[in-house]
């Protein structure tokens, strides 16, 4: 039976499917090379207005009445007015030839209750593109909580945790999170455009930057399988048309070394990657924000990596940091 949904293999085929025509022929320009520094926060945050919140909350009546599970949901479940049905349209154009992010804000999750918000959640990845499983398990709405997982474990994913993650992409055109409850203290989520930290390795290290154009090893952690390598070869940079597409994960790219048949980076790469990452993290470039319950951010994985800050919950039985996860293909 044919799905409104990618299976995790089809979504990555479709991410990584990024064509190459040449290297690029000096440093990048247009709205996905920005700088946090410049940008005002009404450049990216979207406030929901009364008319918006009334048209999604008769969408979320529709699918809730159709009975179907998640998984079930079609588009056509989830029925948009057409203004509205053209402000996501214009929210997809944002992520795919724009700055590559934007954030909603003043969904009214805490009256809609967890299932609500899950069903409204996946209803609007299905309007905006196609959601897509997030593992080879195929689970479709990653829950972003600390589940007690030990970071030091080389297989668990980092978002089952509440320390810090490195920048990295996920496997699909856009993630988007969506915000539930928030962390006692921490959490910040950190956003660099791969377009500018490229352009600043161009400038600084243009004998490094071509180096982005060849495969690094990319460690798969917890999607080994058995009787599988325990690595992939995955280039962080393709270009054509004057857009360059990149994937990077810093943790990923460092631990495939744990393989014995994984080849060892090189000092030029480890400079290389240590550049990159210090470049994302200045000030002037990175962008930090706080998401409040009822944020949706969306993130294009093509433009722009994306990074948290360490946090800590409410102690005891009190209130945890807790984020809805959606990967679409565009």
């Amino acid at each position: 039976m044919a799905t409104s949904y990618r299976s995790y293999a089809e979504q990555g085929a479709h991410y990584f499917g990024r064509a190459h025509e040449s290297l690029p022929p000096g440093p990048i320009t247009g709205p996905a090379a920005w700088r946090g520094a410049a940008l005002e926060p009404s450049a990216w945050r979207v406030a929901l207005d009364a008319e918006q919140l009334e048209g999604f909350e008769c969408a979320l009546a529709s699918a809730r009445a159709t009975g179907k599970p998640l998984a079930a949901l079609s588009r056509d479940d989830f029925p948009l007015p057409p203004k509205l049905a053209a402000d996501v349209a214009r929210w997809r154009s944002e992520l795919t030839s724009g700055r590559g992010f934007l954030l909603l804000s003043g969904l009214p999750v805490e009256r809609w209750g967890g299932e609500d918000a899950s069903r409204f959640y996946w209803a609007f990845g299905l309007a905006l593109g196609w959601p897509g499983a997030q593992n080879p398990q195929g689970d479709l709405l990653g829950h972003v909580i600390d589940t007690g997982d030990d970071r030091a474990n080389p297989l668990v994913r980092l978002y089952r945790t509440r320390s810090d993650i490195a920048y990295h992409c996920d496997a699909a055109d856009a993630v988007g999170l969506l915000c539930l409850s928030t962390a006692r203290r921490g959490g910040l989520s950190r956003l660099a455009s791969s377009v500018t930290a490229y352009n600043e390795v161009l400038r600084r290290r243009p004998d490094l930057a071509v180096r982005l154009f060849q495969p690094f090893a990319l460690d798969l952690r917890s999607e080994e399988r058995p009787g599988m390598r325990g690595w992939i070869p995955v280039t962080p940079c393709r270009y054509q048309g004057g857009v360059l597409r990149t994937f990077y994960h810093s943790d990923y790219f460092r631990s495939a070394s744990r393989h014995a048949d994984a080849p060892r980076l090189s000092s030029d790469e480890q400079a290389l990657l240590d550049l990159y990452e210090e470049i994302a993290n200045e000030l002037d470039v990175r962008l930090d924000m706080e998401l409040r319950p009822g944020d949706v951010q969306l993130v294009s994985n093509h433009t722009v990596i994306h990074a948290r800050t360490a946090y800590e919950d409410e102690p005891g039985a009190g209130e945890r940091r807790h984020l809805l996860r959606l990967w679409l293909s565009l």
